[in-house]
């Protein structure tokens, strides 16, 4: 009878699935000798002479078989489970090597489709660029046209009245059609006062014409047009005329805005020290074109809030500006609004009230009450009491403005026709709703659309009446105020691009207004008079 020697539980518990089924495999053998010794045995016994003997034998022979059979079944079964579990492995190694195609698939679909875009944007890029240069190629096409158009006579005529100092409106027209600016209402100047302005100096019509499309192009933030027709023509300059030529000065200005627009601060500042040591040695330094300079550099450090750095700058060009164009003249007193924003900055609100009130009377004797750089510079000077804590003093000129404009537009006050503010108060006394009919609502409303300045002040009076515990009152501004926005958005995104193209000037104004650049002051209400005293002195 042979013996089974099973392995130790510590050797199975190492043993790997191929020993495994190799054991079992030897087990089952052993089994099989075990089971035919035992039917050998019981078939012995069952021949036996002795019954009792043969019969209680045979019963353990059975229960052993039994468990022989048993065994067998059992190692049977792993066997099957041991080939389940290869097959079951194999399957899981090629699903595996399935994944690592696919994946290396993806990998290769996810390169070729970074490819694709790639080529598609350098493909935009330089359709985009052929259509900008298109269209560059068209415009200097018309500027050849233009330059061609002019007759000999006509040229003459420009130098004769620039040089001679006299003039009229060809002469006129070189830096006020270079610069216009809607504000500018006033009578028009006479010519010896021109030629004064001017110093000598013509701005070729190109340039003006330039100066007009790059104002477009960044007002509707298109800079990547903008930047690169300024580069060319400046590069065309210098190519013709030379690095210090007044008409690269100028070139120069008109990029150092848009550089400012972007805020790149230290480009805009090296393009307008280069603009200011050409026109001092080519013009002079007490050139008009030099304070020109001198107060776009003053608004670029009050814009990086540099404003100790600033004001000696603005105050210079306030000089010059007083020196060639006298005491009284509305370019002054838009230079003391830029002064007067750079002291209130710091603080110092005396100077601030005295440069106001200068810049205030200037506007009232040479443009008239009813001119809108009044208005704005009383906004201003509203601002500098609010923040004196002079609420009254503030209250007051808010009150003018509006009572002001109310006459203007709808006549004298009496008691069927008050000014809005008269109206908040009435509501703030009595604690009643505000009633009036829908054809006066609709008149206000759109006269606040057509007056920013109005709009300006009637916010910041309802911002004063909330601050003063005037909620009815502050309310009822308030409520015209944000009508006439809501109403004047779409007409606004609408007509911009035709106002752009009938005032160049105007739409540097919209675009310092969106983007919340209103000049060294950094609020809106105190540099209502800022932004057309910056891009008016680009000359």
């Amino acid at each position: 009878m042979s013996t089974m020697v099973y392995p130790r539980e510590e050797a199975l518990e190492r043993l790997s699935q191929d020993e495994i089924v190799l054991n079992t495999k030897a087990v089952m053998q052993g089994l099989e000798t075990l089971r035919g010794e035992h039917a050998q045995l019981l078939n012995s016994l069952l021949d036996c002479t002795q019954p009792p003997v043969a019969q209680e034998k045979s019963g353990l022979l059975r229960k052993s078989l039994e468990a022989i059979e048993l065994g067998l079944g059992e190692a049977q079964v792993i066997i099957a489970l041991s080939s389940h579990l290869s097959a079951v492995e194999s399957e899981k190694q090629k699903l595996r090597a399935q994944v690592r195609r696919l994946c290396q698939e993806n990998q290769w679909l996810r390169d070729e489709l970074a490819g694709t875009q790639h080529k598609l944007q350098r493909s935009e890029q330089s359709v985009a660029q052929l259509e900008e240069e298109k269209k560059h190629l068209e415009f200097m096409n018309q500027i050849k046209k233009f330059d061609d158009d002019v007759s000999p006579s006509e040229e003459k005529n420009q130098s004769s009245g620039g040089s001679t100092g006299g003039g009229g409106d060809a002469s006129k027209d070189n830096l006020d059609d270079l610069f216009p600016n809607d504000d500018d209402q006033g009578p028009a100047q006479p010519s010896g006062e021109v030629a004064a302005q001017q110093g000598g100096y013509e701005i070729p019509a190109r340039l003006r014409t330039l100066h007009n499309l790059v104002i477009q192009y960044a007002s509707q933030g298109r800079y990547e047009v903008a930047v690169p027709l300024c580069k060319q023509a400046l590069e065309d300059l210098e190519k013709t005329s030379g690095h210090d030529h007044p008409d690269v000065a100028t070139m120069l200005n008109i990029l150092a805005l848009v550089y400012r627009d972007q805020n790149k601060y230290k480009e805009a500042a090296h393009l307008l020290n280069d603009a200011l040591a050409i026109r001092e040695k080519t013009l002079g330094k007490d050139h008009p074109a030099v304070a020109a300079t001198l107060n776009n550099l003053a608004v670029l450090y009050g814009k990086r809030g540099k404003y100790k750095e600033a004001e000696p700058l603005c105050k210079r060009a306030l000089e010059i500006r007083e020196k060639v164009l006298g005491k009284y003249h509305p370019d002054v007193a838009k230079q003391l609004n830029n002064l007067a924003l750079l002291c209130q900055n710091q603080g110092k609100y005396d100077e601030v009230e005295y440069y106001y009130g200068r810049a205030l009377e200037i506007y009232e004797s040479k443009l008239g009450a009813d001119d809108p750089n009044v208005a704005k510079t009383k906004n201003n000077l509203a601002t500098c009491y609010l923040k004196q804590g002079k609420f009254a003093d503030a209250e007051a000129l808010y009150k003018e403005i509006l009572t002001r404009a109310h006459e203007k537009e709808f006549g004298s006050v009496n008691n069927d026709n008050k000014p809005i503010w008269m109206h908040a108060e009435e509501r703030e006394e009595s604690k009643v709703t505000f009633k009036r009919s829908k054809e006066k609502k609709k008149s206000w409303i759109s006269f606040f659309l057509n007056s920013p300045t109005v709009n300006t002040t009637l916010k910041s009076l309802g911002a004063l009446y909330r601050r003063q515990g005037k909620l009815e009152a502050a309310e009822t501004l308030e409520e015209c105020a944000s009508k006439s926005r809501k109403q004047g958005i779409d007409a606004i995104n609408q007509s911009k691009v035709v106002e752009l193209l009938k005032d160049g000037g105007s739409g540097s104004d919209r675009r310092h207004s969106r983007e919340g650049m209103n000049g060294p002051g950094g609020q809106r209400g105190e540099n209502e008079g800022d932004d057309s005293a910056e891009w008016n002195g680009v000359t």
